[in-house]
């Protein structure tokens, strides 16, 4: 599901048949998760939810990412912009509402709307919607003050297929050519015939996961688990648990069983396919991993999309959304329960089995783990967090 990168990582003589996991600090250590907020999270393209949170000029969405706010705005000319949530004079939240956790319910919402300007609450500073400084009440311009050099904060913005991402370094960014696309790579086109854009939350989960970011990525990208794990979703699909699910072709998708086209307990509903669909994606499954926080598996008549909210070394926020064709949704018997239920049940095994994942590595023997055979897709999480944080060892 995701790309090989050859990384150089030594490892141990024991079972040198198996490669090596990520060492357990890496899922354990407070110093390593603040490395990653540094060179991952605040480096990379962060997924932080959906385009149709902000639709119209002025809505902002507030999000925390690993402890920094940041707002994501609509502009008076349909853009979307974004800026840490603080205030150039002395610091004040432009936003003063504490930063919600997510919420379950039948979609997610913006945080709020600003009228023609974003107007900080202390000292009343204001800015226009491209983060600009336009007002500083009795406080005049000259020449050891000019509003040009007092912008706010700016936080890159960008979308791929409905989904807003950030970049806390855009500076940064800019200047190495780190763009979304160039972080996305095969994913858009591989996808493009599914209408990702178009399709709007009919439902929102909210999970808290006792696990690692990390733990939660590695187990979405293998299925070596999932005969073990996923007795209805193997059921559904009886691939995911022969040879261990090794011999899974993802670029084509897994089929389903015979009569079903889609994850629900029965494998069918009555929302039609997307159009424009192949033959494979039709009676298929997909599913991609997006470094560094965004799971999507792929129906025929439905996605199911899941953010990761790393908190702490040990603690993750997930959230599920269900997204739908929006004329699907406006029939009359549009009902998301088959897909919801389904997912529901699936995810709490997954979660089930994360938390022990985490438990278990705090064990004194535990050095770090193996990977089978079939579990190769799984390296890549290595392979990525080294190249962000440099060699493992």
């Amino acid at each position: 599901m995701t790309t090989e990168v050859d990384v150089d990582i030594d490892q141990p003589a024991v079972a040198s048949h198996l490669e090596s996991s990520l060492p357990g600090s890496y899922y354990l250590s407070k110093e390593i998760f603040q490395r990653e907020k540094e060179h991952i999270f605040f480096r990379d393209w962060y997924c932080v939810g959906r385009e149709e949170q902000v639709p119209n000029p002025g809505d902002y969405l507030v999000v925390d990412v690993l402890g920094e706010s940041i707002i994501i705005l609509r502009s008076k000319t349909g853009a979307l912009n974004g800026f840490y949530n603080v205030c150039r004079h002395r610091g004040c939240r432009l936003a003063l509402e504490d930063t919600p956790r997510p919420q379950e319910g039948d979609g997610p919402s913006g945080s709020g709307s600003f009228h023609n300007s974003i107007t900080c609450p202390y000292h009343q500073w204001s800015y226009n919607f491209e983060g600009k400084l336009r007002g500083t009440p009795y406080l005049r311009e000259s020449d050891r003050f000019k509003k040009e050099n007092f912008s706010l904060y700016p936080v890159g913005v960008d979308v791929w297929g409905g989904f807003m991402f950030v970049n806390l370094s855009p500076a940064e960014a800019g200047a190495e050519g780190r763009t979304l696309l160039q972080q996305l790579g095969l994913v858009p086109e591989e996808f493009k015939r599914y209408p990702l854009s178009s399709l709007r939350v009919g439902k929102r989960l909210v999970y808290e996961v006792e696990a690692n970011w990390k733990v939660v990525m590695e187990n979405y990208n293998e299925c070596y688990h999932c005969g073990g794990v996923h007795p209805e979703l193997c059921e559904l699909v009886p691939a995911f648990k022969q040879h261990g699910g090794s011999e899974l072709d993802w670029a084509n998708g897994i089929p389903h069983r015979d009569g079903a086209t889609t994850f629900t307990f029965s494998g069918t509903t009555n929302r039609v396919p997307f159009e424009g669909l192949d033959d494979f994606e039709i009676t298929r499954h997909k599913g991609q991993l997006i470094y560094p926080n965004l799971l999507v598996s792929f129906s025929s008549d439905h996605i199911a999309a899941f953010t990761l909210w790393a908190r702490d070394p040990g603690h993750t926020t997930i959230t599920c959304d269900f997204l739908f064709d929006p004329r699907e949704m406006a029939k009359p018997d549009y009902d998301p329960s088959d897909a919801v239920e389904f997912w529901d049940v699936v995810n709490k095994q997954d979660w089930v089995i994360c938390s022990g994942v985490q438990r278990g590595m705090s064990s004194r023997p535990f050095g770090s783990g193996y990977y089978a055979q079939m579990e190769d897709s799984s390296l890549d999480i290595r392979r990525y967090v080294s190249s962000r944080l440099g060699s493992i060892k």
